[in-house]
């Protein structure tokens, strides 16, 4: 399935393409993005160089930080043979005294191509839309498309296929990564269940688009607020953290009531699948090894929160090949979206 995907890359034409979110892509064109990036991590093991992109640079803009998309999009370019600028939160004038569509358009005449980390799904699309290079989503408030490629990559690893797989997101359904993952799923014909509470459930909008596409792949979007029927014979189980980066810290106390019996833990597990495995897209509140962690104990005497430590560290949990996969998707993304057409 995944042999020779950078030589067949002629037949799927992504050159130039933004990656804002998945919904812009069609199932053949995600498929050929893991094909690429199973074909670049193999790559990556055997020593086998591939400075396919020598010579051009791109720029990373984070306005919110991160560990596994900064060093991601770092060694992929690396990878790659491309030069990185880095701009954080405060090495920017974004949105202080330059505005988005003037900042995208300085950056398109030094850069080949463009990541945006931070806040509004609206801010990458305006930096796409005056932009006349790629621009690739890092993480917005609503859509997480780079973490997805990971994911689906991750399962396809440790299953070999996606069609007709059961995935349950739990917790909070309202974030970027449940959002992503409804779209992820009812494009590559896996079943998705949202369980969490009726208040915290994706969007109505985009429940309908996606089960849409879920109905043209053969797959079906359900949400419930049920535990044992939502985790019941899944095959993957995914949560996030409770409280995203950005949300003020006074809705832990509320978010802790509303998603305490959506913690992902031995009962859950045992309600799934023999063969099931646990995904996070990390960092996870799992013991009281973190600052974070440490404070809401003390506030409200919870050492573990959306999972575990018990399923965390089990030889179900595939969050750590999870986490290496977004190097090897992120660069088939920027592979993809730079090459020249005969490469």
């Amino acid at each position: 399935m995944y042999e020779h995907a950078i030589s067949k890359g002629g037949l799927m034409n992504l050159k130039n393409r933004d990656f804002l979110k998945l919904l812009d892509y069609t199932p053949d064109e995600i498929r050929y993005l893991l094909d690429l990036a199973h074909d670049f991590k193999k790559k990556k093991q055997n020593g086998v160089r591939h400075e396919y992109l020598k010579g051009k640079n791109i720029a990373l803009l984070f306005e919110k930080t991160s560990t596994r998309t900064r060093c991601a999009f770092e060694v992929a370019a690396y990878d790659l043979g491309m030069n990185v600028t880095y701009l954080d939160p405060v090495s920017s004038q974004m949105g202080k005294k330059e505005s988005i569509e003037d900042t995208a358009r300085v950056l398109c005449r030094m850069y080949d191509g463009i990541e945006y980390r931070g806040f509004s799904q609206e801010i990458v699309e305006e930096l796409a839309n005056n932009s006349s290079v790629p621009v690739w989503n890092g993480l917005t408030t609503e859509f997480h498309p780079t973490q997805m490629l990971a994911d689906l990559m991750t399962i396809e690893e440790h299953f070999k296929k996606l069609k007709g797989l059961n995935l349950v997101f739990m917790g909070d359904g309202h974030n970027n990564v449940a959002n992503s993952l409804m779209v992820a799923c009812s494009k590559m014909g896996l079943n998705f269940t949202c369980c969490s509470p009726k208040d915290l459930w994706p969007d109505k909008e985009l429940v309908t688009k996606c089960r849409e596409i879920s109905l043209e792949n053969g797959c079906s979007i359900t949400l419930t607020d049920n535990v044992k029927l939502g985790t019941m014979n899944q095959d993957i189980v995914y949560t996030d953290v409770w409280v995203s980066m950005g949300e003020p810290a006074n809705v832990w106390e509320s978010r802790i009531k509303l998603l305490k019996k959506y913690q992902v833990n031995k009962k859950v597990i045992d309600n799934m699948k023999p063969n099931s495995i646990f995904l996070h897209c990390l960092p996870s509140f799992h013991d009281l090894k973190t600052s974070i962690g440490k404070e809401i104990n003390e506030k409200f005497k919870i050492p573990e929160m959306e999972v575990t430590d018990e399923v965390f560290e089990s030889s179900l949990s595939k969050v750590f090949d999870e986490a290496e996969n977004r190097m090897h998707t992120i660069k088939a993304v920027i592979y993809a979206t730079l090459k020249d057409q005969n490469e």
